[in-house]
């Protein structure tokens, strides 16, 4: 064992460098010890103390990475063989280049879509069928200003193949020189055939070229929407309209170039197209519209026309051919008279409209508005805004025929009146009411005596008119006992007296109200509101109610003890309110608004961490007594309410 321990062999170390001096001889010796055994002795493992080096003759000829040594009709050969997504997705990862050359294959080339297709038709007992769920279209993605890029959809291509396949994509572009361009839609359509939904907005660099790929290779698309797309043609919209008949929405808003003959294609190649919206493009006019209707097969049930160069004829085609139509939005169409919305409602093809909406139209008139209510029976929801030319015979005409009636809203009708608000209200079964900005009202007291209750209005809304004051409200009181929704936001003229009346004759019991910047309101308003429906009170605002005091908390802590939702910004609040909320037993407040209220101070702390208990969003704005630093102990301690400052 000694010898052997102490064997004194050839125990010198090799020091490094070559066995051979010319790395040619070790070149022949590597290729011959493939052809003949090579018998060497065993020896000891050399330890390297300096780098192996070869000679330079060769080895240092070509420094370009292995990476690239490939040409890309290879590359694009192996990427077609990939297995799945997430090798697709590896791949991708490692340059650009990839990324692009993987973006150039079609989803139907790879060789493992084709497989699965040969083994679907081919299927045993004996053979196991290889399945995908690449292609259902189950993720959404959506790019916005400087994230909306060629690059990022050609990544957004790759990587969603693998987790679902992509089935809604969202672009809000910008006019930056980076954004999306024809390159980048291209390769979602060739990525992406399970895609069902596109919007496309302010992309001005993307044209027909992108649009007809994405008609070309997703054929299950359902819904397009076009804004801001100047480059897009009648070229790219026909492309969809013959490649994508599962087309079921389409909105086209600010497209310059887009007009009567891609619309023409839309409506006689996509039958199953019901809902349809049309802004600004100043090309489209009467034979656009018009084939979008005349159609045999045409279900459309949802219509927005606004800001076109139509005319009556487009209106007529509407009421005659418009049989599956429940859904109509008209604005701003100058050149359409009085006679085209008297045909529309005269031609009786508008049995299924539930909900219009007419906005900026100088044909709405009172003969033509009685022809609509005549021709439209079961319609639900009439809106007229800036309609100038409705007075209160056109109106009250109107809600006698419109038997089915249950919500109106008037905004900017300035000829209308008192007298025909209680015409409405007095001929149909109305719900709903809302009035905005109709300076024709007037607080007058009428002489002839009120017509029979409307039991069945239960919301009112008057939002910034004027001249609806105490009269008027005494006449709703009136009118409408069974009120639940009340919003009179705005109506500076108002004061306790007027909205008392109001208050005390709603039997239903009132749930919500909005009282905003009505200056003129007391705390007897409150008290009065807190001591009749504060067992039915969920949502109370009195924002800019100056003259709203502690004594209105106080009655809200004893009485309302269902409200879920306090707004009192603006107003003479402090400290003492904000501990009577804090004390009361029942109450259950989610939300609550102090904005602008410099009463509140530090020393309500406390109180809010006892509100915060049930509280989910606290606005603290504007509220100068109260310091930063306590603001944010007050957020670490009310962890889950949301607290602006």
């Amino acid at each position: 064992m000694p010898a052997l321990v102490n064997y004194s062999g050839d125990d010198d170390f090799y020091v490094g460098g070559s066995f051979y001096t010319n790395s040619r001889d070790l070149g022949r010796l590597c290729s011959i010890s493939s052809q003949v055994d090579v018998y060497c002795p065993p020896r000891k493992r050399a330890r390297i103390t300096a780098p192996f080096l070869f000679g330079e003759t060769e080895f240092e000829q070509n420094k370009q990475p292995s990476i690239n040594v490939l040409p890309d009709e290879c590359l694009f050969e192996i990427f077609k063989r990939l297995s799945g997504g997430k090798e697709r997705s590896s791949c991708a990862c490692v340059s650009k280049h990839w990324l692009m050359l993987l973006t150039g294959i079609r989803k139907s080339e790879y060789e493992s879509s084709k497989v699965v297709k040969e083994n679907i038709g081919s299927v045993s007992d004996d053979v196991e069928m290889i399945s995908s769920d690449e292609g259902d279209g189950y993720l959404t993605r959506s790019l916005e200003g400087k994230k909306a890029t060629d690059m990022r959809l050609a990544a957004v291509a790759v990587g969603t193949s693998g987790h679902g396949g992509l089935g809604k994509l969202s672009i809000r572009g910008s006019t930056s020189s980076c954004g999306v361009t024809n390159f980048g839609l291209s390769a979602i359509a060739r990525g992406c055939p399970s895609l069902k939904v596109l919007s496309l907005w302010n992309v001005p660099r993307v044209g027909d070229e992108g649009l007809s790929e994405i008609a070309k290779e997703c054929h299950l698309l359902e819904k397009l929407d076009l804004c801001q797309c100047p480059s897009i043609t009648n070229k790219g919209l026909t492309a969809i309209a013959e490649n994508c008949p599962n087309l079921t929405a389409l909105s086209v808003e600010s497209c310059p170039k887009i007009g009567n003959e891609g619309l023409q294609a839309i409506g006689k190649l996509c039958p199953k197209l019901q809902s349809i919206s049309i802004k600004d493009c100043p090309l489209v006019g009467d034979n656009g519209v018009s084939s979008l209707f005349s159609s045999a097969s045409s279900i459309l049930s949802k219509v927005k026309l606004q800001g076109l160069n139509i005319t009556d004829f487009s209106l007529a085609v509407i009421g005659h051919y418009g049989k599956s139509v429940t859904n109509l939005m008209l604005g701003g169409l100058r050149n359409v008279s009085e006679k085209g919305f008297w045909v529309m409602g005269n031609a009786k093809g508008l049995q299924k409209l539930v909900s219009l909406m007419i906005t900026s139209c100088w044909g709405v008139t009172d003969v033509s508005l009685e022809a609509v209510g005549k021709g439209c029976p079961n319609l639900k929801q009439m809106s007229l805004r800036r309609c100038c030319f409705v007075s209160d015979d056109g109106l009250v005409a109107f809600a006698k025929f419109a038997g089915s009636l249950e919500g109106l809203q008037l905004e900017e009708c300035n000829k209308v009146t008192q007298s025909g608000i209680i015409g409405v209200l007095s001929n149909c079964g109305l719900k709903s009411l809302a009035l905005v900005k109709c300076m024709g009202i007037k607080d007058i007291s009428l002489e002839a005596p009120l017509s029979s209750p409307c039991s069945s209005l239960k919301s009112l809304s008057v939002r910034n008119c004027a001249g609806f004051g105490t009269s008027s409200l005494a006449m709703v009181g009136k009118l409408c006992p069974q009120l639940q929704h009340v919003d009179l936001s705005g109506l500076y003229g108002i004061t306790d007296a007027g909205l008392l009346p109001l208050l005390e004759s709603s039997e239903a019991g009132l749930v919500k109200v909005n009282l905003s910047d009505c200056l003129n309101l007391t705390d007897e308003v409150v008290l009065a509101l807190a001591r009749l429906h504060g067992g039915t009170l969920e949502l109370l605002n009195l924002d800019g109610c100056r003259r709203i005091t502690d004594a209105s908390l106080m009655a809200v802590a004893d009485s309302c003890i269902f409200l879920s939702d306090l707004d009192v910004s603006r107003c003479a609040i402090t400290d003492v309110g904000v501990s009577a909320l804090s004390h009361a037993k029942q109450l259950n407040l989610q939300v609550l608004s102090f904005s602008g209220c410099s009463g509140v101070s530090n020393k309500s702390i406390p109180s809010l961490k006892r509100l915060g208990k049930t509280l989910l969003g606290l606005n603290l704005q504007c509220c100068n007594s109260i310091s930063s630093r306590t603001v944010e102990l007050l957020v670490e301690s009310l962890w889950r309410c949301d607290i602006l400052f």
